[in-house]
């Protein structure tokens, strides 16, 4: 804080030092605002694709969904799936309005490689309490295709867990469907769904399909409101303590979705210590809801790797790796059918140019000019977090600034 004084004091600080310095007093206020600003957007944009999955699906108009009621029905549930704030009560929503398009839903969560029962809705009393105790055997069948592929899969009894049936019976037309659940592009978990076990059982596999979609891009969001939040915390804790190095903490289990560094890249001149990364997943171990678990990407280092620099330059640097980052997730949140092309046939950047161009432009209007400027951790962040590290699977246009 001392630093910021003498520099915001001096009397021949020149123009650059004077917008780095405003931009520094609102970028707390952009960081934590980028997502939130961007919820509005997302819900819109989730509408109109479950719009148009309806008048594609075949047989839309024998399931209802296209009458007032059915489609009434399902923008209601996609709505309230939106209106949670917390994982729990996104995925109890979800769950709760499966069985307004099945006759049973259960929710399995994924652990390496290793399927356990969270809730279930459908069954009787005592197979709802039972689901939370059952392990479904992923190795095979339309469980292990779901896994797999990271695709719904359907097929008759015969396709599922043995067990998991003999347990809970088969359905009344010899048919199921597992969808995987799907955060930071990893399947977190499994979604079952039949028509249940007497006469009255349905099962629009359209409709749980676009649920699961809308909740696995609902838990996106969440998860990095969630992380800008707990940045915006760390942040203001770093700045009590003058950029001191936090004290060492007992190392977190691994996590699959937590954030790498780049192993292309030779280490910068000025590194930036790794900011702590949220990542909310699905855990069910002997528990009745999920548990959200904070991970940092990497143990602080032993020492200030900033020792050389400034309070004030330091500060810039983590901010814009920080906002580089947020830029980059919303990029790959709203183009998930792009990135996934893109990195087979290796052009992601012929297929996202105009979003990448544009956030990169709002990049450099914020930090082109500061200290963190040479350091371009925009482009750093497209190839670590989009490319997944291979540089040509971003294509040969590509360009780095």
């Amino acid at each position: 804080m001392k630093g910021k004084k003498a520099g915001s004091s001096g009397q021949t600080a020149d123009p650059t030092m004077a917008e780095r310095t405003g931009v520094e007093q609102s970028v707390e206020k952009v960081v934590s605002q980028v997502l939130d600003s961007h919820v509005p957007r997302l819900r819109e944009e989730l509408v109109r694709r479950v719009m148009e999955q309806l008048a594609q699906a075949p047989g839309a108009a024998t399931v209802g969904v296209s009458g007032e009621g059915g489609s009434a029905n399902l923008l209601k549930a996609i709505c309230a799936i939106q209106s949670g704030t917390t994982q729990r009560e996104i995925l109890r929503t979800l769950l709760d309005n499966t069985v307004r398009y099945s006759g049973r839903g259960a929710l399995f969560v994924v652990k390496a490689g290793a399927a356990t029962g969270w809730q279930g809705r459908g069954f009787d009393k005592e197979g709802d309490d039972a689901i939370k105790d059952f392990a479904l055997n992923v190795t095979t069948g339309v469980s292990e295709q779901a896994l797999r592929s990271r695709m719904p899969f359907s097929g008759a009894t015969r396709d599922i867990d043995p067990e998991f049936v003999a347990k809970f019976g088969a359905p009344i037309d010899d048919h199921v469907l597992v969808l995987p659940l799907l955060l930071k592009e990893k399947v977190a978990a499994l979604v079952y769904a039949d028509a249940g076990v007497d006469g009255a059982g349905k099962l629009d596999a359209a409709a749980v399909e676009l649920l699961v979609l809308a909740t696995s891009a609902w838990l996106e969001v969440a998860s990095l409101r969630k992380q800008a939040q707990k940045e915006e915390s760390a942040e203001t804790a770093g700045d009590k303590t003058e950029s001191a190095p936090p004290a060492p903490s007992a190392p977190a289990h691994s996590d699959p979705f937590a954030a790498h560094p780049p192993r292309h890249l030779a280490p910068p001149p000025e590194p930036v210590p790794p900011s702590p990364a949220v990542v909310e997943q699905p855990v069910a171990v002997a528990q009745a809801e999920p548990v959200v678990t904070a991970t940092a990407a990497a143990a602080a280092p032993a020492t200030d790797a900033f020792a050389n620099l400034s309070p004030e330059d330091a500060d810039v640097h983590r901010k814009a790796h920080r906002f580089a980052r947020l830029l980059v997730d919303e990029i790959k949140l709203y183009n998930q059918v792009k990135v996934s092309e893109g990195r087979k046939n290796r052009d992601l950047y012929d297929r996202l140019k105009e979003d990448i161009e544009k956030s990169r432009i709002t990049y450099q209007k914020r930090y082109g000019n500061t200290a963190a400027g040479g350091a371009d951790y925009f482009s750093q962040e497209l190839v670590r977090s989009l490319a997944e590290d291979d540089t040509s699977i971003m294509g040969a246009n590509f360009r780095r600034n």
